[in-house]
């Protein structure tokens, strides 16, 4: 304690729980700055990951199918999740095999990438499934 008044400093206790208690000689106020640009550090590196949603309808054309896939694979490269939703429209209801043929499509195809979430399911007119990267 008299060594730290002398130097100016504070006695700051490092681990209290070890046997003896563990304390240092140094500055409260820089130890305290130090920490909060260690936290500010490890925030700012952080990623925060988005579910980013692709919307299609169960019969989709290739070339339409192809695009959405490509945007599906630069988003697991980004690192976020995938929600799939499909939208049946009038008489599409009554071939929900068809969206269940695309979804599973979709599946087998980001297999390597990508695993599934949320199983496909249907809330009203929609099929939704969420994928999220390997």
């Amino acid at each position: 304690m008299l060594l730290a008044e002398e130097a100016g400093l504070d006695l700051v206790e490092i681990s209290p729980n070890a046997v003896p208690p563990v304390v240092k000689i140094l500055d409260l106020g820089k130890l305290k700055y130090a920490n909060q640009k260690k936290a500010a550090e490890a925030r700012k590196n952080q990623k925060v990951i988005e579910i980013k949603e692709i919307k299609m309808r169960p019969n989709i054309d290739s070339h339409d199918y192809e695009t959405k896939m490509k945007a599906v694979r630069r988003f697991f490269e980004e690192g976020d999740k995938v929600k799939l939703t499909l939208r049946f429209r009038g008489r599409e209801m009554a071939h929900m095999e068809l969206g269940m043929q695309l979804l599973n499509k979709v599946r087998e195809e980001v297999a390597p990438i990508a695993k599934v979430e949320a199983e496909p399911k249907l809330e009203g007119r929609q099929m939704m499934m969420v994928l999220a990267p390997r």
